[in-house]
């Protein structure tokens, strides 16, 4: 995988995956956390997500995004099937009641949504949510924030790249550890390993065994 906003070969993806794994390794211990590389699901993007989460390598979280679906209980479950099989971390966006339906591992939120968070909780779940600000990274309640965007990304939901510095300095900031999303690649990604990332996320990747 060559980008986190874009079409990608996993013969491409050493450094982001590399420095995914390094991150990971350098979590502190306590609560668990999702896996360091969360790829997130897009109708336009990724058509087939179960497609996708049979060729995601072991370990990888997956946030499936259905955005009203009407098939959405069939593909939350084939995907929370193939995460079993797979050793993948399947979370659902937006949707608690899908995640729980599903037997998803938890579900993912937006920020708009993500003070919800305390009371949607259930044993063993992991809770991760957007924030576009500091002050949504301290919702309570949240496992994991992602932030976004670090880098410039063409996603059109992207807004002005933080860049390493601020990236950072919200990551301190944040309630709970925090990813990096938007244009995360192969030449950016080194740049994230001193900024206290818990991990990579990345929209739309397209994996090519």
């Amino acid at each position: 995988m060559a980008s986190s906003e874009g079409d990608t070969g996993i013969s491409g993806f050493w450094t982001v995956g590399r420095t995914a794994a390094y991150l990971g390794r350098r979590r502190g211990g306590g609560k668990a956390l999702p896996p360091p590389l969360l790829v997130f699901t897009d109708p336009d993007r990724t058509p087939d997500p179960v497609a996708l989460a049979r060729v995601l390598p072991r370990g990888t979280g997956l946030v499936y995004r259905a955005f009203g679906a009407p098939d959405r209980l069939e593909i939350a479950r084939a995907l929370a099937a193939v995460a079993r099989r797979r050793g993948l971390v399947l979370l659902v966006g937006a949707d608690a009641g899908l995640a729980a339906r599903s037997g998803a591992a938890g579900v993912h939120l937006p920020e708009r949504l993500a003070g919800r968070a305390p009371r949607l909780r259930k044993p063993g779940w992991l809770i991760t949510a957007a924030a576009h600000s500091p002050r949504a990274a301290r919702r309570p309640g949240i496992d994991a924030f992602v932030l976004s965007a670090v880098f410039p990304s063409a996603s059109p939901s992207a807004g002005a790249p933080l860049g390493t510095l601020r990236f950072a300095a919200r990551v301190r900031a944040a309630s709970a550890p925090a990813y990096a999303l938007g244009g995360v690649d192969d030449t950016r990604a080194g740049r994230l390993r001193m900024t206290g990332a818990a991990g990579i996320a990345g929209v739309g990747f397209s994996l090519r065994t």
